[in-house]
C-alpha cells in the first residue's frame, strides 16, 4: 500500500521530513476494521509527533489521526460494522496512523460517516469533535441546562470550530470565542459565538468591554501558558477550567483562592488504555454524524490540499506550524 512516513524526526523544511513510501498491506483480526482510506485531515498532534518522535532504526513511522473511508475487511471479533460501510474516526496514538491507503482501527472508536457528507468533509471532523465533546460534557460536566458563560481561547482552530458550535447549539451558555485577526474573528462569529474578543489583548479587559466581569467556564485550546494569569483573573469563583495543549508549566496554586477546578482533555486516553467505556467514542461519533445530517452543526473544513502525498502533507504541516490556520486542512485520494 502507499503511505506517507518518515525515518527520522526532522524540521518540516527538510524534504525527508515526510516521504512517499510503499508498505505491506495490513490484515484485520480481532475487533479491528481494515479501512480503505479515502480522505484525511491534519491536526497539531501530527506536527508534534512528526517533529519529536523517532521510529526504531531502519523502520518507517506513519502518522495521521483523522480519516474517512470504507470498511474493506473485518476481524473475527467485529460486531458493529461490515465490509462496505462508510466510516470516520480518529485512530489511536499507539498504532500506525491514517496517512496510508489501508489502515487498521478498533471498531469501538469508529463512527458511521454522515450520509450528507463527502469523505473530505467527514475527515475534518473526528479528532476535533471527540476532543470538543469530551471537554464540554465529560470533563467540564456541562449539560443542556447549564447557564453562565464559556470562554473559548483559540476558537478559530480545529477544536474550537467544533466546540463553539456544540456549546451554542446544545447548551444554554453564552459562548465567547477568541481570535486575533479579522478573518478568524469572522470565522468564529459564523460558527455561532455570541461574542468574539481579541486574545492578543488581556482577556479580563476584553471581557469587560463586552460587559462580562467573569466566566463560569474556560476552554483553553492553545498557548495556555501565555494566557494563564488572565484565565485565573477572568474565571468566576468555583469555576471550571479545561485545556488540551501542553504548557511548559502551570502554577496551579493560583487556582486555589477561587476553588477553580482543573480538567485536562486528551481524546486518545480511551484508546490508549482500552478503558471500559472505550465504545463511547463510537457512540459519540454516531451522534456527531446525526447532528451533521440534521444541519445542527457543520463541518469545519477550511482548505483542501488535494492528493494525499508527502509534498501536500508537508504543506499542511507548514501551515499548522505557522499558527495562522483556521478550521481544518484536508487531503483526499492517493
Amino acid at each position: 500500500m502507499k503511505a506517507i512516513a518518515y525515518k527520522k524526526a526532522l524540521p518540516i523544511s527538510d524534504d525527508n521530513a515526510l516521504l512517499d513510501v510503499t508498505l505491506p498491506d495490513p490484515i484485520a483480526t480481532g475487533r479491528d476494521l481494515l479501512i480503505e482510506v479515502k480522505a484525511i485531515s491534519v491536526n497539531p498532534v501530527d506536527v508534534k509527533v512528526r517533529s519529536s518522535a523517532n521510529p526504531p532504526d531502519g523502520e518507517y513511522k506513519v502518522i495521521g489521526w483523522d480519516a474517512a473511508g470504507v470498511v474493506r475487511a473485518v476481524g473475527d471479533g467485529v460486531t458493529l460494522f461490515k465490509p462496505g460501510d462508510r466510516v470516520f474516526y480518529a485512530g489511536s496514538l499507539t498504532r500506525p496512523g491514517t496517512n496510508s491507503e489501508l489502515h487498521l482501527v478498533d471498531e469501538r472508536i469508529v463512527g458511521r460517516m454522515p450520509g450528507s457528507h463527502t469523505f473530505a468533509k467527514a475527515a475534518a471532523l473526528p479528532l476535533t469533535s471527540i476532543t470538543a465533546w469530551e471537554l464540554l460534557f465529560d470533563r467540564l460536566g456541562i449539560t443542556p441546562q447549564s447557564t453562565g458563560a464559556l470562554l473559548v481561547i483559540g476558537a478559530a482552530g480545529g477544536v474550537g470550530s467544533i466546540l463553539v458550535q456544540l456549546a451554542r447549539k446544545l447548551t444554554g451558555l453564552t459562548v465567547i470565542g477568541t481570535a486575533s485577526r479579522p478573518e478568524t474573528e469572522q470565522w468564529v462569529r459564523n460558527l455561532g459565538a455570541h461574542h468574539v474578543i481579541d486574545h492578543s489583548q488581556p482577556l479580563s479587559k476584553e471581557l469587560k468591554k463586552i460587559g462580562i466581569d467573569n466566566v463560569q467556564y474556560v476552554a483553553s485550546l492553545n498557548q495556555t501558558d501565555q494566557h494563564f494569569a488572565e484565565i485565573v483573573e477572568s474565571i468566576a469563583p468555583q469555576g471550571k477550567f479545561a485545556l488540551i495543549d501542553d504548557p511548559a508549566s502551570l502554577d496551579v496554586v493560583k487556582l486555589k483562592r477561587k476553588s477553580i477546578s482543573l480538567h485536562w482533555e486528551f481524546m486518545f486516553t480511551r484508546s490508549m488504555f482500552a478503558t471500559p467505556d472505550m465504545r463511547k467514542q463510537h457512540d459519540l461519533l454516531n451522534e456527531i454524524a446525526r447532528l451533521i445530517d440534521a444541519g445542527t452543526i457543520k463541518t469545519t473544513i477550511a482548505e483542501n490540499f488535494g492528493t494525499i502525498n508527502a509534498a501536500n502533507l508537508r504543506r499542511a504541516h507548514t501551515l499548522l506550524e505557522s499558527n495562522t490556520s483556521k478550521g481544518k486542512i484536508v487531503l483526499e485520494g492517493f
